[in-house]
């Protein structure tokens, strides 16, 4: 793709990376990955017995978008609810640790964190997953909190992005507070969406649903590019966006930004794991924007960073030098 982005802009836009502030407002949540061997079917059941090797975590969900801009050299705060348990202070530790801002981390006694636990063999693959989380709205007194947490944290910001997994932290006063604070700070609000909240998002600068969640929202069927730019239009429209990024998963993206229309083929290598390339996919494309790149750009390299992560197992980031190599990959060759 160098005719969308040249060498030289390539690096002209990583470089200012460094020097983006991002804030990120979502749901967080803890990644917990319980790994073991599996050879044999339970006698009590028709199900895996596995023999247990070793566990670990990941931070999860819009902690992971803000992973996402860190690994890659932005610098980022987030803003979020958490619960008053062991969850929160794993993640409060990690996020340390990973060097993001946490001033906008909300503690909720009422609610507990959001834990995702996958059982996964020693081969990378998932057995089941427990989910451990309560999905009801913020109250209205947690919500006040947040709100203040964000118009505190908004001057720094050259981006705000929104990962919406409708587990109750983004409300529509949230959303629509988010956009106002946006349009007062003159910059760009992006949103990685969830399909009961897509009357939530009017006005934020883009949105990105992936294949099914446009589908469903536009009752459309999306098969070919020609389909792809009708359901993008359909969504602009319903949602009063400036821009949409429709990701297709092998198909690539479509984008509609203005009055320009384009399909990004697919930029991924080896697909090992789907989980968390959205996540990639609206960190990489907020990083770039905020640096200074057109949206075409962004979409350029948020693509082809999710075809790096996509290659890892589980929520996955990646860093300057794996996007460099990648873009290089796609015809970009940014030497």
């Amino acid at each position: 793709m160098s005719e969308l982005i040249a060498p030289d802009r390539t690096r002209e836009i990583l470089k200012r990376f460094a020097g983006t502030s991002l804030v990120v407002v979502g749901d967080v949540m803890l990644d917990q990955f319980i790994v073991g061997r599996v050879d044999r079917i339970s006698p009590e059941a028709p199900v895996p017995v596995i023999w247990f090797d070793h566990e670990h975590h990941r931070v999860g969900g819009s902690a992971n978008v803000a992973h996402n801009i860190r690994a890659l050299g932005g610098r980022v705060e987030l803003a979020g609810v958490v619960g008053q348990d062991d969850e929160a202070c794993l993640i409060r530790g990690d996020l340390d640790a990973l060097d993001i801002g946490r001033l906008g981390l909300i503690e909720d006694a009422g609610r507990r964190t959001t834990r995702k636990v996958r059982l996964v063999t020693t081969r990378n693959q998932q057995v089941a997953r427990i989910d451990y989380e309560k999905d009801d709205e913020i109250t209205r007194t947690v919500a006040e909190r947040l709100r203040a947490a964000l118009e505190s944290l908004a001057p720094g910001a050259q981006a705000f992005v929104v990962s919406d997994y409708a587990k109750g932290t983004i409300t529509r006063g949230l959303m629509q507070h988010v956009i106002q604070l946006g349009a007062t700070q003159h910059v760009p609000v992006l949103v990685d969406p969830k399909l009961p909240h897509l009357d939530y998002y009017t006005g934020a600068t883009v949105i990105t649903p992936n294949h099914y969640e446009a589908e469903t929202a536009t009752h459309m069927r999306i098969r070919t590019p020609v389909d792809a730019r009708a359901a993008a239009r359909a969504l602009r429209e319903s949602t009063q966006c400036s821009a949409v990024l429709l990701t297709r998963g092998e198909q690539g993206m479509w984008l509609l930004d203005g009055n320009s229309e384009r399909q990004l083929p697919a930029a991924a290598r080896e697909v090992a794991d789907v989980t968390g390339a959205g996540d990639t996919v609206i960190a990489t494309l907020a990083l770039a924007v905020a640096s200074g790149a057109t949206l075409l750009e962004a979409a350029v390299l948020a693509n082809a960073a999710a075809g790096v992560t996509v290659g890892k197992f589980g929520p996955a980031t990646l860093t300057q030098d794996e996007l460099m190599e990648a873009i290089a990959g796609t015809g970009g060759n940014p030497e």
